[in-house]
């Protein structure tokens, strides 16, 4: 059986390998697919594609990982099968990258006149392309010994409600949504558990998404176990929905996570795949 895996990012945004680099390690890994989903970029794909064709044995799917509100609840939305030459979808992300980097700079001079050195150039870390996320900060916190790890900088520093967090600004869910559909991509709800919802809150937060262009629905992921899995994959059959998987691997930044695998007992069958391409076969 072949083996996929929808949910992968690059250092195009916060992750720590190179697409070149992904595209390898996807290969190495034995899976016939990966998605390339950063966050509020499409950057890296170009990269990612060319390079899988030099090797050959590994296909790349082009995606993007956008965040949007639902009340005050942070949500991610993948979407795959982006077109990302899309202008109209490429100036709505460059209006997203705009108002995270104004976040980012306040985010610093908040640290700073806490007596807390950072800089947007030790954040982007080498990469003046790289969609900075609170991941960022954790690291260079963590770096500098600030923090003893980035749990302790998100707990300490980054989470919803601490000192030096500041929200994205409000992007709705009909906005993300009619972006991803309208550059031709199909639109997954990213890891549903991990916005800390019950199974009563996520079925009324997909009763709403639903009608606004939500397609699928990750039910596999690197921390569900296997009743979290099938919880999530009879949710989503009852309500026509199809069912994606990713391991949200990031590398370094994510040590625990390996592509394909997760945390080891992730396995995320082709099969998925094939029932999304027929979707987007018979609603062409």
């Amino acid at each position: 059986m072949n083996y996929i895996d929808l949910h992968v990012h690059s250092s195009a945004s916060d992750g720590s390998f190179t697409p070149e680099e992904v595209v390898e390690l996807a290969k190495n890994a034995g899976l016939s697919t990966f998605a390339l989903t950063d966050h509020d970029t499409v950057d890296g794909i170009d990269e990612a594609l060319s390079h899988a064709d030099r090797i050959g044995g590994i296909k790349v799917i082009p995606g993007t990982e956008l965040s949007c509100y639902y009340g005050n609840r942070e949500i991610h939305i993948v979407g795959l099968f982006i077109n990302h030459k899309d202008e109209v979808f490429l100036s709505e992300l460059q209006k997203l990258k705009d108002a995270r980097e104004a976040r980012n700079e306040r985010m610093v001079q908040n640290f700073v006149d806490a007596g807390i050195e950072l800089t947007i150039k030790e954040l982007k870390h080498g990469n003046p392309n790289s969609v900075i996320t609170r991941a960022h900060f954790a690291r260079v916190l963590t770096e500098k010994g600030y923090c003893k790890d980035k749990t302790e900088a998100f707990d300490k520093y980054l989470g919803i409600g601490c000192p030096f967090y500041l929200p994205k600004p409000k992007v709705t869910p009909e906005h993300v949504l009619k972006l991803i559909t309208d550059a031709g991509g199909t639109a997954i709800l990213a890891h549903p558990y991990s916005y800390k919802l019950s199974k009563t809150e996520v079925e009324t937060l997909l009763d709403y998404l639903i009608p606004l262009g939500l397609s699928g629905m990750e039910c596999y992921y690197s921390t569900y176990d296997n009743g979290q899995v099938q919880e999530l994959r009879s949710m989503a059959l009852s309500k026509n929905l199809l069912v994606s998987g990713g391991s949200d691997f990031h590398g370094v930044v994510k040590p625990d996570i390996a592509i394909g695998t997760g945390r080891g007992n992730l396995k995320i069958p082709e099969k998925l795949l094939l029932q999304i391409l027929e979707h987007r076969q018979n609603n062409e």
